[in-house]
């Protein structure tokens, strides 16, 4: 028999990365050594998880603890690992193949590898592909699951998002970042009148030529005091808050691409160049006033019929019919079926793709062809369409985001400990080969 499949029926698919002399080995000692639920830990995974976790360690020269301590440790997270797991299967998560591919090409492209590359690198590690992908697989449920469990658990109200913007930190995390350029004419703190003219001299020459199109980098390199000046006066990304005061104040009024004219400070001449800038520009959103009518395919309505029906509504809605009336007598949208349809104002991505591509085709006061979506037939009517300012919103989005990020790192730990308390484990660990 294929040793690997060998080592796959016992142990359950998990990845280990063994000679055929350790193979034997681990077939002749595996055990269960802790029953978790309706499941169990294996020796075997143990010792394979010991042994990677005691590479990595000694890779980062980082002590090792006692074997006992160790091996308590990757216990206890084999066990946590198993409970969330079988949570994961009750509640019928399932994480498709497509999914797996693609975490594996952006972890490929993250890291500046092709996917041959990519597994080469695998190899290297001792695993194969198939082993990681069963291993990215597991770690992918687990995290829905505990963000489907932990973040039911943790609201965040208006008064406590007002409160972070309001803070000094609030402002700095929502507050822009702006990519910039720096050239430094430095001066001594005692320099005279005439030095301080020629310095300024020099940053107004340097300005205007770079004014008339030279390179920001080239002139940095050439002429600046700045610390950054051999890395071409590169700042990198940065907030307002981590700039000197003057700088500060003035980065906010430039625009992608503007060179500021010199600045003076204590420490001499200061010319800025904004590269880029990510956040604080106004978000303004396209929101259209839908109505709409839904017929649902079903047992005694095959989906020719319910096309049939749907057509025929629009010819009515031709012919004058009122919108609000058809809706409320024929829609099988439940939700806006008693208010005639109406969907109220939307914001992009707040429909199927099949919906807002149609919403987006129709003009206002036109009423749709018929369009199949997963949810059945529908036609739509768009009754306005307006330009809405929504930089509040999606700043008190981010500052949501912050605070709720915060609180499921404080509240997974609690719900890991809750759910361990709650399960049947048996730990059966004795002396095992080797330790």
């Amino acid at each position: 028999m294929n040793s690997k499949k060998t080592i796959k029926s016992l142990i359950a698919g998990l990845s280990l990365s063994l000679s055929l002399s350790t193979f034997a080995q681990t077939i002749a000692l595996d055990k269960v050594v802790a029953i978790v639920d309706n499941d169990v830990v294996m020796a075997s995974e143990l010792q394979q998880q010991l042994s990677l976790i005691s590479k990595r360690l000694q890779a980062q020269n980082t002590e090792l603890p006692p074997e006992a301590v160790l091996r308590d440790q990757v216990l206890e997270h084999l066990i946590r690992e198993r409970l969330q797991l079988q949570m994961g299967q009750r509640a019928g998560v399932e994480i498709s193949e497509q999914e797996i591919s693609q975490a594996i090409s952006r972890m490929a492209a993250g890291g500046g590898l092709s996917m041959e590359q990519f597994q080469q690198q695998l190899w290297s590690d001792g695993m194969s592909m198939a082993q990681f992908k069963d291993r990215l697989r597991k770690e992918m449920i687990i995290n829905r699951v505990q963000k489907g469990s932990v973040n039911r658990r943790i609201h965040v109200s208006d008064q406590e998002i007002d409160n972070f913007l309001e803070s000094q930190e609030g402002q700095f995390w929502v507050s822009p970042d702006y990519q910039l350029g720096h050239i430094l004419i430095s001066l001594s703190a005692g320099a005279d009148e005439e030095t301080v003219d020629d310095a300024k001299a020099k940053a107004n020459d340097l300005y205007e030529q770079l004014s008339n199109g030279a390179n920001f980098r080239e002139l940095a390199i050439a002429n600046s005091n700045g610390q950054m000046a051999l890395q071409g006066g590169d700042l990198g990304w940065r907030k307002t808050s981590q700039l000197p005061s003057l700088l500060a104040e003035a980065v906010p009024n430039m625009a992608k691409g503007d060179v500021s004219s010199p600045i003076r400070s204590d420490a001499g001449f200061h010319i800025l160049k904004l590269y880029d800038q990510r956040g604080g520009e106004e978000t303004i959103v396209e929101q259209a006033k839908v109505r709409h009518i839904l017929v649902k395919p079903s047992t005694i309505l095959s989906d020719n019929e319910a096309f049939e029906k749907i057509s025929h509504i629009r010819e009515e809605l031709q012919g004058g019919a009122d919108f609000a009336e058809l809706a409320k007598n024929h829609s099988e949208d439940i939700g806006s079926m008693l208010s005639g349809g109406d969907l109220g104002w939307s914001t992009p991505g707040q429909f199927v793709p099949e919906f807002e591509a149609t919403m987006k085709a129709t003009e206002v006061g036109a009423i749709s062809e018929p369009f199949r979506s997963q949810f059945g037939w529908h036609i739509l009517k768009v009754d306005e369409r307006r330009q809405q300012d929504f930089t509040d919103t999606v700043i008190r989005n981010q500052a949501a985001n912050i605070i709720g990020k915060r609180r499921f790192e404080e509240e997974l730990p609690n719900w890991l400990q809750e759910i361990r308390d709650e399960a049947y484990v048996e730990i059966k660990l004795s002396k095992i080969a080797g330790n």
